[in-house]
């Protein structure tokens, strides 16, 4: 490969306490009962937007929805790394990968502030060439627009570029761009993968290094 791409939450990193913390915070901030933790996973890899959006459901006004959006985002730029960790294997992988000379990037639908500093804070920030939140485009993922402009920026060829993520936005994102897709089984959507198989199902991250090397 020539190019790895990687999806952040589900795929490099377990931020799911803190993002469940920070949606039921915005919820008892607007005087709503919490909601249970596996129904948040599951509103989770189409941006903070959306993610509030599904929390507060389909009948919260826009301003209600605007106002939820604006606390979620400053709870949790002040709370997301209070239990957001590395999946097992991924420092170890990538530091595998850097080492080969393979250039590797993030395109989350995560705004790009937090991006930045969960991976300034996890350690990361020279593994990666480039890094795309959910703002960095006009659209977000499954849009193309972000893989088209690594591709670009890294004159990596399609076909020897592949997408790691854990949700079938990263298949649908991978398949729009033409390049290839890996799924993580461990990640926050694994249902995802099997309504839209990738090109390789992967249960480790480590899994990924023979897809990288051609072995």
């Amino acid at each position: 490969m020539e190019l790895v791409i990687f999806d952040l939450d589900g795929t490099l990193i377990d931020s799911k306490r803190d993002l469940v913390c920070s949606v039921n915070a915005m919820r008892r901030h607007l005087g709503l009962p919490e909601l249970p933790a596996e129904l948040i996973f599951t509103y989770v890899g189409d941006g903070a937007p959306v993610l509030v959006r599904r929390a507060l459901g389909a009948e919260a006004s826009d301003s209600l929805a605007a106002e939820g959006l604006e606390f979620f985002l400053d709870y949790y730029h002040h709370h997301l790394l209070d239990h957001t960790v590395l999946y097992p294997g991924v420092r170890e992988t990538l530091d595998t990968i850097r080492e080969a000379g393979i250039p590797m990037a993030v395109l989350t639908n995560k705004p790009i502030h937090p991006t930045e500093t969960i991976i300034e804070g996890l350690g990361l920030g020279a593994h990666f060439f480039r890094v795309y939140g959910g703002n960095s485009f006009e659209r977000k993922k499954p849009d193309p627009a972000g893989v088209l402009r690594l591709l670009e920026e890294s004159k990596a060829q399609p076909t020897r570029t592949v997408l790691a993520g854990d949700s079938a936005v990263d298949v649908r994102t991978a398949r729009n761009a033409g390049i290839r897709s890996a799924g993580m089984t461990y990640g926050f959507q694994p249902q995802g993968l099997a309504a839209e198989p990738p090109d390789y199902l992967l249960d480790s991250i480590d899994q990924l290094l023979p897809v990288i090397f051609g072995q």
